[in-house]
């Protein structure tokens, strides 16, 4: 059965409900009132998404047992603004520092045009371009009629045909951006994920400096640079989304390279958990890189532990809310399923009280649904949410 997601009244934006018995996705109020959608214009896209920057009234509040970011690393609170920006810079350094340097960024791309296509009501380029100093990929960008210059979205997955709605269903999401106004670019790991390698490894596979999974945020910044130096694209407003694998791809990327203007995360696990097989950072191709053979794929056992940076990170009692923070006062959204159930807004409420120093509300969100697969449901509010981030002007 297919699930529904509801319209929901404005009158039932303070009140707490959950939909899962019906299949449906689970919006919640009743949160902390700074999360509140305050000062935001009307409009389709905005009542479609407002449900969702509240946690369920059970996590409002709750913190887990996450270190605040609003925390310098000697102890000392962050007071202001003014601290917050001296803490993100240092943040960003040890988590760069944790995860390896970044080469230079690739900030004037040469952009091959290999086929042009008319597809429904946009162009369709098939492209390659250099994603890290060594390595070419080839990708999709689809330039929509219309206004111009307009909004645009990087995908990004196993391979680039899924996004363009050439293989899964409700995995489109280059196609179903493209067919709401945005320019898309939609890139994937083609050939690492025929070799079963799935990542990316600087300055080789054999010898990496930068762990894989930050290695695709790189990439993705390249990405980023294609689309800003196209004439259709307002470089301003260029956000970025993923699923599961992209999902986690997309998160990095976001967090590290702050020109995304939004990112919308689909059920990549959020934080660490060991117990969930898809949860799996500590994977080489991850942030467990080590030299090859690698270890087992699996769970961490006592006969088949992680290696490399992910047991460093887990015994230092670090997590990827420290990560999320770093959004902050852009918006993001957790398109959450099996993996990342309501109770992870006690990660995200870390984020939410960065934005509240900085003044900011309605910045993060979260809608859950039972299944690790996005449904039709789930994407539409992904949409909405880039229609009123990024197409509709919203600061």
């Amino acid at each position: 059965m297919r699930h529904l997601l509801l319209p929901v009244p404005r009158w039932l934006f303070g009140l707490t409900f959950s939909l899962l018995a019906c299949g449906v996705l689970t919006a919640a109020a009743n949160g902390r009132a700074e999360e509140a959608p305050t000062n935001k214009p009307a409009g389709p896209a905005w009542e479609r998404i407002a449900p969702y920057f509240e946690p369920p009234a059970e996590f409002a509040a709750k913190y887990g047992d996450y270190r605040s970011p609003l925390r310098f690393d000697d102890g000392r609170s962050v007071e202001s603004a003014a601290d917050w920006q001296k803490r993100r810079t240092e943040l960003l350094a040890k988590w760069r520092n944790l995860l390896g340097q970044w080469p230079p960024l690739i900030t004037k791309p040469q952009v091959e045009i290999l086929e042009s296509v008319r597809r429904e009501s946009f162009q369709q380029l098939r492209i390659r371009f250099k994603w890290t100093p060594q390595e070419t990929t080839t990708g999709y960008l689809l330039i929509p009629a219309g206004e111009k210059p307009a909004p645009a979205v990087v995908t990004v997955y196993y391979e680039p045909e899924t996004a363009i709605g050439l293989k899964v269903p409700d995995r489109d999401f280059a196609l179903q951006l493209a067919r709401r106004g945005f320019v898309a670019l939609s890139i994937g790991t083609t050939e690492a994920t025929a070799a079963k390698t799935y990542s990316l490894y600087y300055p080789s596979i054999d010898d990496a400096q930068v762990q894989p999974l930050s290695m695709l945020g790189y990439a993705a910044a390249n990405a980023w640079h294609v689309l800003a130096q196209r004439p259709e694209v307002d470089s301003t407003r260029i956000g970025i989304v993923g699923h599961s694998f992209g999902g986690k791809w997309a998160m990095f990327a976001s967090c590290l390279f702050d020109k995304f203007a939004a990112a919308a995360w689909s059920d990549p696990g959020i934080v660490f958990d060991d117990t969930r097989g898809s949860i799996n950072y500590w994977e080489p191709w991850y942030l467990g890189y080590h030299p090859r053979p690698w270890r087992k794929r699996g769970l961490i056992t006592a006969e088949n532990p992680a290696r490399g940076l992910y047991p460093q990170l887990r015994a230092a009692g670090r997590d990827l809310h420290e990560l999320h923070a770093l959004m902050a006062p852009r918006p993001f959204l957790v398109s959450g399923g099996s993996e990342d159930p309501p109770r992870r807004w006690e990660a995200l409420n870390h984020t939410v009280a960065v934005n509240r120093l900085l003044g900011q509300s309605s910045r993060v969100a979260m809608t859950n649904r039972p299944d690790h697969a996005p449904n039709e449901e789930s994407n539409a509010v992904i949409y909405a949410f880039f229609e009123h981030f990024l197409r509709d002007g919203v600061k």
